[in-house]
């Protein structure tokens, strides 16, 4: 009998983590193989051999998390782009807001824009607010611009016109005109990417999109080619920012959709964690090989932003709410001018890794300090298929010991000290400087290296409650599992909230349904599995920035949703802007600047796993080693085997859990509690 999988990869710096279901029996497989920086879809084609090995298993649907558009984004390898403007503005990308990067940094600039100034060209046109077309650009003259833009050499062109998210019918002749010359250009019109009003962040975004555009679609090219040698007509699903999953398609027109794909996938998992652990409120802290990524999380809900900013550029596009920083387990120590140890933000990354991968890596990092202190098994990772070399950790902590005038058992714990503090400062900027007192959350640790620094980041939290999902390491392949097919279309429109506002609403409302319902249309999704959210942004009249109210959530049929009532939308924009501000005036005008509709598809129920529910007995350890908790001192510690721990299992620190994608550091004193879900809860001593 074959069986058929449903497998989640994400990609990231260190590990490709697969998350692989039977699609009738609900059973999971987890693999976790070494990322390819070179090439990605190696690791997910090596992933692919393994689950097929015994020729009996078919692999039906591939979701995939990817960090190709971000890296290419970060590091510069975007492809050379061109840009066609209304003329008169092709220095706004660079203008910007006038705004410096940092107020007190007189030598540092805002980065150039990605499209050089000789590659943006400008059109003699022009749309109104209103949407009326005060000068229509000649064929001659838009034939000569594309003949510029083909002339250039160019991979990608950007299609920016003003006020073209009211009318984009100038901006749709330019792109037919580019096809129509037969150029082997790939086009991003900022009425596709970013139909919204701020033209500065609109045509940012539709440039970085262009940027990466060809990367993307490259890449996802030669990936459909691999997966279809061993799988044809296999479906392929990406992960958005958002945390919904979007067609390959789609992907390759919209990549800077994808930018924090795979941390929005974890968190994805983690909210899933979270209803099962009943644990509502929490604060995300995902550690991997190369970053950290925290996210804040209420009532089982993630914040979501809309304004971004990417490798210090502007990214109007709804994401989930998450801060990233660069610890991880292989990021890098090294000595500052002053003499002072830093940690990160290089990492070893892959290739070479840590020194105690024994792939070559020379500079002390993360995980060689947790080798180091006993805290990771000598044995190896990945149930010991991949062996830890100690002396190679040694060998490099011993200069930077000798540099402090210190043990390397103590600058082990100092590099420990240091990356906690760099996350710590992390979580404060969703939590503290949001106004969250950080302390009425629990800490969900994932990620390989998370459970390793949970304690110690949730005490210097002052957090009582950590949260340690079944499969930590492979969290962000599990929430691709658990996304869900979506798009959202928008629509701006400035409506002030007085007598005549409804039937406004209901006209923009009546053309968002339309697109959402062409949309489920175009993906061939049953009526039964769809379901809209519809939300406003509504701000006061003469405030610069708005928030975004969900008016109606989650409705199903799609079709028969109609215009949120004006009372309850006012009612909830109070609630959040005195969340926000600290205050709000029921009697100040309030307007509507953007409407939007979220289309989800609803997955459809999974087989049950057959998890155990009785408690039983842990098993009697058999394993042993030396763990430093604190500075001077190692203990004793037992080694207990994930796999072990049934529900009902109560673990009293000092302690080591141990499994495939993850190790877990359990501290003197401390507790941990394994629920019903297979979770572990630790509760951390005062």
């Amino acid at each position: 009998m074959t069986k058929k999988y449903s497998v989640g990869v994400d990609i990231g710096g260190t590990f490709t983590d697969f998350y692989v279901r039977d699609v009738d029996t609900a059973q999971v497989r987890l693999l976790k193989i070494p990322s390819t920086p070179h090439d990605p879809s190696e690791a997910i084609m090596r992933g692919f051999g393994e689950i097929t090995a015994d020729g009996s298993a078919q692999v039906v649907s591939l979701r995939h998390g990817t960090t190709v558009a971000l890296n290419a984004l970060l590091e510069g390898r975007g492809e050379k782009v061109a840009m066609i403007t209304t003329s008169g503005f092709r220095d706004l990308v660079e203008i910007g807001r006038q705004v410096r990067p940092d107020m007190y940094d007189l030598q540092l600039d805002a980065p150039l824009p990605v499209a050089d100034r000789e590659y943006r060209f400008e059109l003699d046109e022009r749309t109104l607010g209103d949407g009326s077309v005060l000068r229509q650009p000649s064929a001659e003259d838009i034939d000569a611009v594309v003949a510029e833009v083909a002339a250039s050499g160019v991979s990608a062109c950007a299609i920016c016109f003003l006020f073209s998210y009211v009318n984009a019918g100038n901006e749709q002749a330019v792109a037919d005109a580019v096809v129509d010359s037969g150029a082997d250009i790939q086009l991003s019109l900022s009425s596709e990417i970013n139909p919204e009003f701020r033209e500065y962040e609109r045509f940012s975004t539709t440039i970085l999109n262009a940027y990466v555009q060809p990367v993307m679609a490259r890449y996802l090219r030669n990936l459909k080619e691999k997966v279809a040698a061993s799988a044809r007509e296999l479906p392929i699903y990406v992960s958005q920012s958002s945390g919904g999953l979007m067609s390959l398609d789609r992907a390759k027109q919209f990549p800077i959709r994808t930018i924090f794909s795979g941390p929005a996938a974890g968190v994805v998992g983690a909210i899933e964690v979270s209803r099962r652990a009943g644990v509502p409120d929490f604060i995300t802290f995902d550690m991997g090989g190369t970053s950290t990524d925290v996210c804040l999380v209420r009532r089982h809900a993630a914040e979501v932003a809309v304004n971004r900013k990417v490798s210090s550029y502007p990214v109007r596009m709804p994401m989930v709410d998450i801060n990233t920083v660069g610890a991880g387990g292989g990021s890098v120590v090294w000595l500052d001018a002053d003499g002072l140890p830093k940690v990160g933000p290089l990492s070893s990354g892959a290739m070479p890794g840590p020194a105690c991968y024994g792939n070559g890596g020379q500079e002390a990092t993360v995980t060689d300090a947790n080798l180091l202190l006993g805290r990771l098994s000598p044995g190896g990772l990945l149930n010991g298929s991949m062996q830890l070399d100690v002396d190679a950790a040694r060998r490099v902590f011993e200069p930077v010991a000798e540099a402090l005038g210190i043990s390397v058992e103590e600058a082990a714990h100092g590099v420990i000290d240091i990356v906690v503090s760099n996350m710590t400062r992390a979580v404060r900027s969703i939590s503290v400087e949001k106004g969250y007192d950080a302390r009425d959350f629990a800490l969900m640790a994932f990620g390989g290296a998370g459970p390793l620094h949970a304690a110690d980041l949730a005490r210097s939290l002052g957090i009582r409650s950590v949260v340690i999902p079944p499969a930590p390491g492979i969290l962000c392949a599990h929430g691709l599992q658990s996304s869900s097919l979506t798009d959202e279309f928008v629509i701006t429109a400035r409506i002030a909230l007085d007598g005549e506002a409804a039937a406004q609403i209901d006209a923009v409302f009546g053309r968002l349904v339309d697109k959402a319902v062409g949309w489920f249309d175009e993906e061939k999704v049953a009526p039964a599995l769809r379901s809209v959210t519809v939300a406003v942004d509504m701000r006061y009249v003469r405030q610069n920035f708005e928030l975004r109210i969900v008016a109606v959530d989650g409705q199903s049929p799609a079709s028969a949703v109609s215009a949120p009532d004006i009372d309850t939308m006012k009612a909830r924009f109070f609630a959040e802007h005195e969340k926000s501000y600290g205050y709000f005036n029921p009697d100040d005008p309030i307007e509507i600047v953007n409407c939007r509709i979220t289309a989800t598809v609803n997955n459809e129920p999974a087989a049950n796993s057959g998890e155990p529910t009785n408690a039983r007995a842990v098993k009697r350890e058999t394993r042993w080693r030396d763990v430093s908790f604190k500075r001077g001192a190692f203990i004793r510690t037992p080694i207990f085997a994930r796999d072990d721990l049934e529900p009902g299992t109560r673990l009293d620190g000092p302690a080591i859990v141990e499994q495939l994608d993850s190790t877990f550091v359990l501290f003197p004193g401390d507790t941990v509690r394994v629920s019903r879900d297979l979770s572990m809860i630790m509760d951390l001593q005062s």
